[in-house]
């Protein structure tokens, strides 16, 4: 299977016709039809339904455009490392990281690097941490930032030092906003919007589950998130309370938000991790050594 192969599969798959796809990729129409078929009699599988109109893929399509754009990727940063092993020392770091205000703390190591490495770029994937690990396991991602607890059997890590304090947002008119903490009870009866990463991590009984008890179970979850800018706009608009850590959201005087503290206070650490026996870029050792030097000093 060529890398050529794979990019035109992408433009017709992004185009939605062979017409199309051919016009931007230059070349031919048969060629590029020829092209297809030899793809789909090399996967045994049909990868394509053609109209009269337009070409849709099939399960089995989309399934490749997913693993053809991750190839791609790949193959991007894997030519990216080899042209920064110059002299001077350039190239790009992977990091992917849930919302977390530790994040600042890795924005300093970079701020740090800048000045002496002034051609390291930095590229930031977010997501919470099953989306992040995949990248990393896939080697999309040199590095991820993971909430405690985690597993990190396969990874080698960092003790992030900060940690992430959990609590509710709310609308300042709400009726709990006049507590300056909340306690489990308080939320039996209201109706709640939870990260999907945490309501995973409750099936595994973590200290989130022992938080709440026996009432983990009576609590109206009514939505879930992924990101907690989205989830803030349903607490804005009154759905419900949202369960999320501290400082994601502006909450400022301005804000029609608020944010109380659980309690008693549950917060969580982090850790920044990487495969096992990866073999690194350039720019991304000399970041890994920052990492060790700063968060090593300040734990």
């Amino acid at each position: 299977m060529e890398l050529r192969v794979l990019r035109y599969f992408l433009t017709v798959a992004r185009e939605g016709s062979i017409t199309g796809a051919a016009e931007f990729l230059h070349v031919t129409q048969p060629t590029l039809s020829r092209q297809l078929k030899d793809l789909e009699q090399e996967l045994g599988k049909k990868l394509f339904i053609r109209s009269s109109h337009r070409i849709i893929l099939t399960e089995e399509g989309m399934l490749l455009r997913k693993r053809a754009e991750e190839i791609l990727e790949m193959v991007g940063k894997l030519e990216a490392e080899f042209l920064s092993m110059e002299d001077t020392i350039s190239g790009d770091v992977y990091i992917g990281s849930g919302e977390t205000e530790a994040l600042k703390q890795i924005a300093r190591v970079v701020k740090e690097l800048q000045s002496s490495y002034p051609n390291i770029r930095y590229h930031l994937y977010s997501g919470n941490d099953e989306d992040v690990t995949e990248r990393l396991d896939k080697g999309l991602l040199d590095f991820c930032i993971v909430i405690q607890p985690a597993d990190l059997s396969k990874y080698n890590y960092i003790n992030i030092p900060a940690n992430d304090v959990w609590g509710v947002i709310m609308r300042k008119d709400s009726p709990l906003a006049s507590k300056e903490t909340i306690q489990a009870d308080d939320l039996l009866n209201e109706p709640l919007i939870f990260s999907r990463q945490a309501m995973k991590q409750t099936l595994s009984k973590n200290e989130f589950v022992d938080w709440f008890g026996e009432d983990f179970d009576k609590l109206n979850v009514v939505a879930t998130y992924n990101l907690v800018y989205n989830a803030a706009i349903m607490v804005e608009e009154g759905i419900g309370y949202a369960v999320t850590l501290d400082k994601l959201v502006n909450t400022s005087g301005d804000s029609n938000l608020c944010f109380r503290p659980l309690e008693p206070r549950l917060e969580s650490g982090l850790n920044i991790v990487w495969k096992k026996y990866q073999v690194f870029s350039t720019a991304a050792e000399v970041f890994l050594k920052e990492l060790q030097t700063g968060f090593t000093s300040s734990s």
